[in-house]
């Protein structure tokens, strides 16, 4: 029973985790690349507004660009560190700065890509961001088959013998 809990505890928090990530790489874009700061620093309030609006369509647009962008390449990542545990902060942090530099890399010849693909200062921000949280998340509990809730002093009693177990039957000589 414990195995399926884990399981299922799993398959929520793997799924989840990769949201907050994608959610951390893209505020590191948008408030860095993008300094969507300034589209609020405005003296007209009606072009406040309208700096929202935009923030808003340009978080949900960047949202969708980088869950199709990075998914496969952190997938490759992330199933690596739940099949072996791999618990390592830096380990997940790692994967996300380099799911984030190959994702950039996979886009076209569009001007604006290749402007930030040559300049990746925020692309590798927004995967070491990612990765940090990623591990926050999921990370850090990684891997089907150690369980995680266990103290030490619990996994020792589990491995040694019963109390008496070693010593010889009553009456034997």
């Amino acid at each position: 029973m414990d195995s399926l809990v884990r399981l299922l505890l799993r398959l929520i928090l793997v799924p989840l985790g990769y949201l907050a990530a994608v959610t951390a790489g893209a505020a590191v874009i948008l408030i860095g690349e993008w300094r969507i700061g300034t589209l609020f620093d405005t003296p007209r309030p009606d072009e406040a507004v309208l700096g929202l609006v935009i923030a808003v369509v340009a978080a949900g647009a960047l949202m969708a660009l980088l869950v199709s962008a990075m998914w496969l390449v952190a997938a490759v990542g992330i199933l690596f560190s739940e099949l072996f545990a791999v618990r390592s902060w830096m380990f997940h942090v790692a994967n996300g700065a380099i799911s984030a530099w190959i994702g950039a890399q996979m886009f076209g010849s569009d001007a604006e890509v290749n402007r930030v693909v040559h300049d990746p200062f925020y692309v590798i921000a927004a995967g070491l961001a990612g990765g940090l949280v990623y591990w926050l998340v999921a990370g850090s509990t990684a891997g089907f088959f150690k369980p995680v809730l266990r103290s030490p002093a619990e996994r020792a009693a589990r491995l040694r013998p019963p109390q008496g177990a070693d010593l010889p039957p009553p009456g034997a000589t």
